[in-house]
């Protein structure tokens, strides 16, 4: 099953050299173990375009969709066996300590 680990923060966060080093070795740690399919940190919240449609017309607003105390930072998709072992990869991110980490499972039977 895949898991998507949308990983957020707030307006107060300031990442530290020894933050990056402990994500480098988690990302090394998760792909080693077969687990960890891809991601990315995102660039920030001020830099979003939000694309809606609505009766054949475009809607693009210069900000991220929610307007939340919290930003989307970065994501993983990961490939586990279960919701528990996804909560358990998500808690051994070093982003858990410092922020949030919401964890979404893939809806295979919509995804093509």
């Amino acid at each position: 099953m895949q898991f998507l680990l949308i990983i957020c923060h707030d307006d107060d966060f300031r990442p530290s050299e020894r933050l990056f080093s402990d994500i480098k070795t988690w990302i090394e740690e998760m792909s080693s173990r077969g687990i960890r399919v891809y991601g990315n940190p995102l660039r920030p919240a001020d830099d979003a375009i939000t694309v809606r449609v609505r009766n054949g017309k475009l809607a693009r607003t210069n900000a991220p969709f929610a307007n939340s105390t919290e930003k989307m930072c970065a994501y993983e998709l990961m490939e586990c066996g279960s919701i528990e072992e996804a909560v358990e990869v998500a808690s051994k991110h070093p982003m858990a300590k410092a922020a949030t980490i919401e964890v979404r499972q893939v809806w295979n039977e919509l995804a093509s």
